[in-house]
């Protein structure tokens, strides 16, 4: 028997965990303001990047002594800017309960050849924050884009530490209450919440990072998109929009109208509410069904931003290829784009629910996440 198809459908079926959606009003019509075939070193594309800052800053609601850097590379490239840049002063631990966690290990531990303390959880788990010394310089990942489990608060953190904390913020940002006292270093990329452009990373640094910047020399050679600072003095006009290289305008021109749209839903509680509204309209979905959970064991530490879903029912006997299989019959729909599972993650789905998705297609989703798991099921 044909299972029948359920009848709504998402008017926006991106659901991809980076780049992720962008957000309701966008069109391109939006970025007309942008300096195009302008140097981003005159007046204009320093006044535009600046304003990008100072804009993260208010909405984030970043304390005014910590500076903010637009950097290379993405997410990526801020954090082993980070890295490469403060680490080998003390000791430090490295947290990983995901991939993108564990990529930051394998930096410390085979790239800068580091004796770390390395402290891992699997899939769906976090390590125990009570078992860190923080008075070593201590690099996780707030939110796991891969596993859908974030950190639930920054309590475990001692406001009197003696290292620095060094934290991969990249799709908790604009989602999640970031507790900035606790954060000396926090990282994330346009791509995610706000549905930035990628290629172009934010460096947010605590006056106890600076410190460390203008106090330690590091032992490794460091690339030139990675130097900070200059005769042992940080290089402040990093921090007021004179980027290291060559940013895109157009993409900057994108953020400041994602920043203004952040704005009139309600600033940063307004974005944590929309993420909040589509993840619970999933945990909902899951919890009256008895084949699908969430990937996050704990409800205290499932991420509002990317949802990892696993399949539980006993009759599916290669998890793989099932998950593989419902995720293919959406995006032949239209209905969801890009809601496998990450490749190294246990099988399942993905579904990004940041602030620029719209709670009206998560729940137009879920039915048909229903019919492709019977379909499939049935064979």
């Amino acid at each position: 028997m044909a299972i029948e198809a359920p009848g709504a459908r998402p008017a926006n079926p991106r659901f991809s965990s980076g780049p992720c959606a962008k957000p309701p009003t966008y069109a391109l019509d939006k970025l007309a303001d942008a300096p195009l075939g302008r140097s981003h070193r005159a007046a204009i594309g320093k006044d535009k990047l600046k304003a990008a800052i100072d804009e993260t800053r208010d909405l984030l609601g970043v304390p005014d002594d910590y500076r903010i850097g637009i950097v290379p590379a993405s997410d990526t490239g801020a954090v082993e800017m980070a890295m490469w840049s403060l680490l080998g002063a003390r000791p430090c631990t490295m947290i990983a309960w995901e991939s993108f966690g564990a990529g930051w290990v394998t930096d410390a531990v085979k790239q800068l050849k580091l004796d770390a303390t390395v402290l891992t959880a699997d899939y769906g788990r976090i390590v125990d924050f009570a078992q860190v010394d923080w008075d070593t310089d201590v690099v996780f990942t707030w939110n796991g884009t891969t596993s859908g489990v974030r950190v639930p608060n920054g309590d475990a953190i001692p406001a009197d530490r003696g290292g620095l904390t060094i934290c991969d913020a990249t799709s908790a940002a604009f989602a999640q209450d970031l507790p900035w006292d606790k954060l000396d270093v926090t990282t994330f990329s346009w791509q995610k919440v706000m549905g930035g452009e990628a290629a172009h990373g934010m460096l947010i640094l605590s006056p106890r990072a600076v410190e460390r910047l203008e106090s330690h020399t590091p032992a490794w050679p460091l690339p030139k998109i990675f130097r900070m600072t200059k005769g042992g003095k940080l290089i402040e006009g990093i921090f007021k929009g004179e980027t290291i290289n060559t940013p895109s305008m157009l993409c900057v021109e994108d953020y400041l109208f994602a920043l203004a749209w952040g704005r009139q839903v309600g600033g940063l509680k307004g974005l944590m509410g929309r993420a909040d509204a589509n993840a619970r309209a999933i945990w909902e979905f899951c919890e009256s069904r008895d084949w699908i959970a969430n990937l996050a064991e704990d409800p205290a530490t499932r991420s509002n931003t990317s949802v990892c879903l696993k399949f539980t029912d006993s009759r599916i006997a290669d998890g793989a290829s099932f998950a593989k299989a419902v995720a293919k019959r959406l995006e032949a729909e239209g209905v969801a784009f890009d809601i496998g599972a990450y490749r190294d993650a246990p099988p399942g789905l993905r579904i990004w629910c940041g602030a620029t998705v719209e709670t009206s297609d998560i729940e137009a989703l879920l039915p048909w996440i229903d019919w492709a798991f019977h379909a499939e099921i049935a064979g």
